[in-house]
Order: structure tokens, then sequence, then C-alpha cells
């Protein structure tokens, strides 16, 4: 159902995006914005994923360089049956993540340094489950190709603000056509973005829960990053909103709201129905730090990156530990984290 209903919602995309050509330039313009629209759909499904990490200065890591965090998405990806995607990290204190790529064979997941200094180990691996699960349902695609495509309606709605008013562009609608497409059509194209967006989180919430096996881990994750996102600024996100979407929690400031026009469901509904599924597991375990914590020291916070002493994602027994000098892909002999 959910595959069939993000079919009908893209469907609806195109055809706003055509109807606004037409409102503009009468079949002229549907017609133009039809080849538009294919090509930044073939455009998004090729390079959609190198803009992402590009716009969030994303930098690849390995086993070497991030042994930890790449084993806990290694682990998850076996136990998905899903191929390894790329693992990136973004030199960023707010704590957060996202998938793209445009199938599971040409996917890429990444998570902000905040994310890996501030949850412990347990919480990671039901924030990257929550990932692969997109990578795995293929929202990751859909998502990026809707969001190219509402952006490209507002900037139609800008160009008929100037254009659309001329008596020779064929507009059967007059200035009624041009006030719909400067008004109408863009917050159409953000609800249809927003409804999309907020169904595929639930359902990637629900299905990284069985990736990890503990429900309970994405809850208390979710909890702790949204309380840290609200109070750390994330500005590449604020300069790229229209990504926003694609983050475990909406990395911009502002609303929170689970209404209409939010890019995310409500945290606290999303960690009540967790909450209800762990209960389904028969009780899926207990999160690694209780979500509803108090504030720790400066120092405690950082010091629950490296994990150490903390289980495995078990049911494997643990491996030797690995040193711990380096487990955030900061080595100056590794890939370069400056931003560009």
């Amino acid at each position: 159902m959910n595959v069939i209903r993000t079919a009908m919602l893209l469907a609806l995309m195109t055809a706003l995006f055509m109807g606004i050509g037409y409102m503009i330039g009468g079949s002229g313009g549907m017609m133009i914005a039809f080849v538009i629209a294919a090509g930044m759909n073939l455009f998004s499904y090729w390079n959609a994923d190198k803009m992402v990490l590009r716009m969030h200065h994303a930098v690849e890591v390995d086993e070497r360089n991030a042994p930890e965090y790449y084993g806990i998405v290694r682990e998850l990806a076996a136990r998905a049956e899903l191929p390894m995607p790329k693992v990136y990290l973004i030199d960023n204190a707010q704590p957060n993540a996202f998938a793209t790529g445009r199938n599971p064979q040409n996917a890429a997941v990444a998570a902000t340094t905040g994310l890996l200094q501030r949850l412990s180990r347990e919480e990671v691996a039901g924030v990257m489950a929550h990932e692969l699960a997109h990578v795995q349902n293929r929202d990751t695609l859909t998502m990026t190709i809707t969001a190219t495509l509402a952006g490209a309606i507002s900037m139609l709605g800008n160009f008929a603000f100037f254009m659309g008013g001329s008596r020779d562009n064929n507009n059967p609608f007059g200035i009624i056509g041009v006030l719909l497409a400067i008004i109408v059509a863009p917050i159409a194209a953000m609800i249809v973005q927003m409804a999309i967006s907020r169904t595929r989180e639930y359902a990637a919430d629900r299905r990284g829960a069985e990736i990890c096996g503990q429900p309970i881990w994405l809850a208390s994750a979710l909890d702790k990053i949204a309380r840290n996102a609200k109070a750390i600024h994330n500005q590449d996100a604020e300069r790229n909103p229209a990504t926003a979407h694609m983050f475990i929690i909406n990395p911009l400031s502002g609303e929170r709201m689970d209404n209409l026009f939010s890019t995310h469901p409500n945290t606290e509904n999303r960690i009540a129905a967790l909450r209800a599924m762990a209960q389904e597991f028969g009780g899926g375990g207990q999160p690694a730090q209780p979500a509803q914590e108090q504030p720790r020291a400066p120092h405690d916070e950082t010091q629950a990156g490296p994990w150490g002493g903390r289980p495995t994602l078990a049911p494997p027994p643990a491996a030797p530990e690995k040193p711990q000098s380096n487990p955030w892909g900061r080595n100056p002999t590794g890939p370069r984290s400056r931003r560009s």
C-alpha cells in the first residue's frame, strides 16, 4: 500500500507541474513543463545522492578511520540482506542522519559527528537501521525526486509572476491562472511533498526497528536527537531546506508540529508507536540510556561516542575491542573532513 500511495502522490506531483505549465502558457506551456519534469526526474535519478552529500559536506569513511560506525552499518546491512552502502560522516554538532541513493545497490548513509558523540552504540544502531529501512523501501529516490519537483513548481510560480500576465502566452485562465500558479500551486506541491515524507518516516521507523530487533533503541535515539536538534544550529541544513525531509529528525529551526506543513511526524507520536511495537516484541529490551534522561555534563556527553564497554548488537558474541583513538574519521591521514 505504501508503494502504491507513493506512486500516486508522485503522479499527482507531475500532473500538478504540468497543470501549472498549462495555466501559464496553455497546451504549449504544459508540454514544456512535462519536458522539464522528465528532465529533472532523470537528472535526480542519477545525481541526487551526490548533490545532497556535497551540500552537507559529507566525507566518506571506511573500516580504517571509523571502525565502530562502519561496523554497525555493515552488520545492520547484513541483517537486512542489503548491499553494503557507502558510509559518510558529516562534521556537524547536531545529532542527525539521512540516507540517499537511487537504489539499494547505489545507496549511501550519512551521520553527523554529533550523532556518534551523543548517542550510545545501541541508539546509533537504531538510527542507522532506520536509514537502511529507507534504502530498502526505496524512499530515498522517491523523496528526492518529489523535493526536486516541488522546487521546480515553486520556480514556475515565480516565472508566472513575471511572465504569466503577457497576452501572447496562450494562457487560457488569464490573471486567475497566474494567481493560482503563484499562490496555490506551490502550497499544493509542498503538501504533497510533506505527505510523502511523513508517511515514509513511520514506515521506516517500524522497518528499522525490525532490522535492529530493538524498537526501544530507536525510540530512545529519537528522543535524544529531537532535544539536541532544537538547541544546535545546522547551518548546512538551513542553507538547503529542500533536503530537510531526508533527515531522521527535522534539522531546521522552527516548526515541530504534527500538521500538514511539517516535514516530519511529531516525535512523541513516533516514540509512542515504537514503544507499542516493543510491547509486540515482548518488551523489546531496554535502551542504553533512559529516554528521559537528565542532561549530562559535556565531558560525559562526548564520551558516549566510542561506546566503550557497551554490548554489541547481539545475538552474535562481542568481537575483541579495536583501538578507539579515532572512531569518528578525524584522522589527519584519513579523508579530508574540512569543509570546502
